[in-house]
């Protein structure tokens, strides 16, 4: 595999971020460990103050060409996508790894084990971490090609976080098979190692900015096509993007920052709350922007979404206490300002589901990828 050239400092003019910034002072006291989660309680979808949303019978899940507002659950009996099927087309998985050294993006921080941070004395909506530091990672890639895909041609794909994804290369075997989504690439990228404010996955997946969706671009996709022999469309409506938690957050940054790349985004318990670091005074409340101000301020970009929270997902998992960190709350703002900006999008609500629950993820899957991929023409740009 070609690498590129190793470099000491990071382009940071997005983000806000450089290798200083990550130096603690000297003596500066160690940030106290992280607090433990606390458990969540069960929120009831028909709070006020939520979306109304439509009940549906206790296995169902939404029709794939649906817009709107679902509540599902309790029980959740995986989709017939979700296993291998000896009789469907296998796609082939090529794997390669990349190296931080070799990013002029991303060339690798990590917070120090058993640190966290501490809120800001003059403004509780900002952490304080000290304990960052530049650090080496190795990042793992999956690409699944499917076995219908004609080398040599342009193809539509999708890009997951926090991957390799193996459930989601089960799913497009049987999708792609039964002509429910378009014959694609699936590329499953990890993340650069641990997670929140000061680590590197929270540096890419919670920075509010395109910068994720441009390294992805430049630096992951032509790795993707040399090493897989594929060659990936430009047309951002056969792009879309994936992920659960912070993952999910930086699938929607992906496409609203990057609406030239992506049209299509699909996340599971999407952590659209406040927890970016650096802390950046274009989106000073993190990805609780997107809610807030952005969706609701902007005019309407050529987006489809598809959304799912939990009834039991994360409130309030940290020290900062802003009214920002419940993610049912989140979800539920994301569904109503994108109903009233008039978007194609789909809004799960889990009942008996935790954050990016495993279970919920199994039978909802297929049919996420199927509403996430509606209209799609090769060629076309119909969302």
């Amino acid at each position: 595999m070609s690498r590129f050239a190793s470099i000491a400092f990071f382009v940071g003019f997005t983000t806000g971020f450089s290798p200083a910034l990550a130096q603690p002072p000297a003596q500066a006291p160690a940030a106290p460990a992280r607090p433990a989660r606390p458990t969540p309680p069960t929120r009831d979808p028909h709070t006020p103050g939520y979306v109304t949303a439509r009940e549906l019978p206790d296995g169902a899940i939404p029709p794939a060409d649906a817009d709107g507002n679902f509540i599902i659950g309790p029980t959740h009996t995986p989709a017939t996508e979700m296993v291998a099927n000896d009789g469907v087309p296998q796609g082939t998985i090529v794997n390669f790894t990349m190296e931080s050294t070799d990013s002029k993006i991303y060339p690798g921080i990590a917070r120090e084990q058993g640190t966290f941070g501490t809120p800001d004395p003059s403004d509780p909506a900002k952490l304080v971490v000290t304990t960052s530091h530049p650090a080496h990672y190795t990042r793992r890639v999956a690409v699944y090609v499917p076995k219908q895909y004609v080398p040599g041609t342009s193809a539509p794909f999708i890009v997951g976080a926090d991957g390799p994804d193996r459930s989601l290369f089960t799913a497009l075997d049987n999708l792609i098979a039964g002509h429910k989504v378009p014959v694609m690439i699936a590329i499953s990228i990890s993340n650069g190692s641990g997670d929140a404010q000061g680590s590197e996955r929270g540096l890419e997946y919670d920075t509010m900015s395109g910068l994720y969706a441009e390294f992805v671009e430049k630096e992951v996709l032509p790795l993707v096509e040399k090493q897989a022999g594929v060659k990936l469309t430009k047309d951002p409506d056969g792009r879309a993007t994936m992920g659960g938690s912070s993952g999910g957050s930086a699938a929607l940054e992906m496409a609203w920052y990057h609406p030239d790349l992506y049209h299509r985004v699909l996340t599971y318990s999407g952590t659209y709350v406040n927890q970016q670091w650096p802390s950046n005074p274009a989106a000073p409340h993190g990805a609780w922007e997107f809610h807030e101000h952005l969706i609701p301020n902007s005019p309407v970009k050529p987006l489809r979404i598809w959304m799912e929270v939990g009834d039991r997902d994360l409130l309030n998992p940290n020290v900062m206490r802003d009214n920002m960190h419940d993610w049912v709350v989140a979800n539920e703002n994301m569904a109503r300002v994108l109903a009233a900006k008039g978007y194609h999008y789909q809004f799960v609500f889990a009942r008996n589901a935790g954050h990016t629950d495993r279970g919920v993820k199994q039978q909802t899957l297929p049919e996420a990828l199927e509403y996430v991929w509606q209209g799609y023409k090769a060629g076309g740009s119909k969302n």
